[in-house]
């Protein structure tokens, strides 16, 4: 396992559409696996493969409490069936735009169907925290940051402060 470069905005790649993956095969459970270490050390909740410059439908996502065991979920393929009609704000952050959160209004549940770890078909209704990181990681396969889903003032200052950040580092 590797720990991965995660990409930030403004690069071009996280506004790839990703394509979907035609096999469950050792190389991408390696992906996977490699993606699962990179969000943990980032840290992260969740984490698409296109954020580490893969464009392929692959999520990871683990909600455990930090007084929990790790609950890692693996999504290939994922795809949303059916929205609630009732939304819920919550105040989203992304490995992808470091040391920015706003708030974007979700469906409170979804239903989904995607193939696991091993390449089983799993189909399952989301909800609460749940629902809205997989809509947010669903979003990254379609070239879609949640910073896309505020206003354009808000956007703007938001990509100026992780390339401020990034300036910083690089000369730091």
């Amino acid at each position: 396992m590797a720990i991965r470069e995660i990409l930030t905005v403004p690069n071009s790649i996280l506004k790839q559409v990703s394509k979907p993956v035609e096999a469950v095969t050792d190389e991408t459970r390696a992906l996977m696996d490699d993606m699962l270490e990179t969000m943990y050390a980032a840290p992260g909740i969740g984490l698409a493969a296109v954020q580490i410059g893969v464009p392929i439908n692959v999520i990871v996502m683990d909600l455990a409490k930090d007084d929990e065991e790790p609950a890692p979920k693996y999504f290939i393929n994922p795809e949303i069936l059916e929205l609630d009609e009732e939304f819920i704000p919550y105040d989203e952050g992304c490995l992808s735009i470091p040391d920015v959160f706003d708030t974007v209004d979700r469906p409170k549940r979804c239903k989904l169907t995607y193939l696991d770890y091993n390449g089983e078909k799993v189909t399952e209704w989301a909800e609460g925290l749940y629902a809205v990181c997989i809509q947010h990681e669903m979003d990254h396969l379609k070239g879609i940051v949640f910073i896309d889903h505020l206003s354009r003032l808000k956007r703007e200052r938001a990509i100026k402060k992780v390339q401020k950040a990034e300036k910083l580092k690089a000369t730091g």
